[in-house]
């Protein structure tokens, strides 16, 4: 029996919830707070992506509560069938706009991209209800909000590009590879990409940005409360994308990476902070590196492989960065 097999076998039936760039105004705000470069991609046009098929974003009424990323020429991006993506925004928050230059990005280079939530930001957006702020735990900690959107939403994702790919008049039909699937997310989205992926034999490759599992004995929060023991659980490719020290995700995803094992892992880390590099034009250098690994593990790019395997790859000989990986 295979590991996949027996990963597989193992997985409880019910398992816990955890062509224009944009403008230079953004570009030039490398030192800006969170919020500011947050405001300012918020106000910034769609861009189509950096690759070969233009991408735009939508919803449809078939699949509520979730935002579509696409090339906009589905006939000319599916002559080889598109891999699919589904996606945890940051804060588990309901904005499925909040990450669009990035999701746009993997769109362009022939991919279908789910994300949860609507459209709250950017064009297009209709603002959700100011989220409730907690008052701040016993200690004066911070205490996040509660979610807007669930782990169970990226499952929608990927049973809905499922059954359009077989509906006869769907724009979809034929055209996606439903053995290609992928789960993906940021920060809170990046726990519910791993409750996913933990459990779901369809998942074939997962990409964590800024994200990491709670330990044993920290305080669980809603859609993060995920345990490390899934981790013995993931049976697929993964990797970690972080922000270096300043990420306050940095720990506990090197610590998740530390613990994997029996599969090929990854972990990136660029000194860029939690925020990752969501606001740069077209998603910036994460999202380079999560494209090309989805390029690799979906596509089985010899190319894209180059980035992070062999002893003179891409990622293993620059110093900008840390990189460290199991095969």
């Amino acid at each position: 029996m295979s590991l996949r097999a027996a990963c597989v076998r193992l997985m409880p039936i019910a398992c816990a919830v955890a062509a224009a760039s944009p403008s230079s105004a953004l570009a030039s705000q490398t030192d800006a707070v969170p919020q500011n470069r947050e405001a300012l991609a918020s106000a910034l046009p769609d861009t189509p992506g950096s690759g070969p098929f233009p991408a735009v974003k939508e919803m449809d009424d078939t699949l509520p509560d979730h935002v579509i990323y696409r090339p906009s020429d589905l006939s000319a991006a599916a002559a080889r069938k598109l891999p699919i993506v589904v996606w945890g925004n940051g804060g588990c928050a309901g904005d499925g706009a909040g990450q669009r230059f990035h999701l746009l990005e993997l769109a362009s280079h022939g991919y279908l991209v789910i994300a949860n939530g609507t459209i709250a930001s950017g064009p297009g957006a209709k603002p959700l209800p100011p989220r409730a702020v907690p008052p701040p735990g016993p200690d004066g900690a911070f205490v996040p909000p509660p979610p807007q959107t669930f782990a169970t939403q990226l499952t929608d994702g990927i049973d809905w590009a499922v059954r359009e790919n077989k509906r006869r008049g769907s724009r979809y039909f034929g055209k996606l590879d439903p053995a290609a699937i992928a789960v993906s997310g940021w920060s809170c989205g990046g726990v519910q990409a791993l409750t996913v992926g933990s459990r779901d034999p369809r998942v074939k490759t997962i990409v964590i940005h800024n994200s990491g599992l709670f330990p044993p004995h920290a305080p669980k929060r809603p859609e993060m409360a995920l345990d490390k023991a899934a981790l013995a659980r993931i049976c697929v490719p993964i990797i970690y994308i972080l922000g270096g020290t300043t990420d306050i995700a940095y720990a506990n995803g090197s610590d998740d990476f530390a613990r994997l094992s029996g599969v090929p892992a990854a972990k990136v880390s660029l000194n860029v902070g939690h925020q990752g590099t969501f606001f740069e034009p077209n998603g910036g250098r994460a999202a380079v590196i999560a494209r090309t690994w989805l390029d690799w593990r979906l596509k089985n790019s010899a190319r894209a492989r180059a980035m992070f395997a062999g002893s003179d790859c891409t990622l293993c000989t620059d110093p900008a960065v840390e990189y460290l990986h199991k095969d």
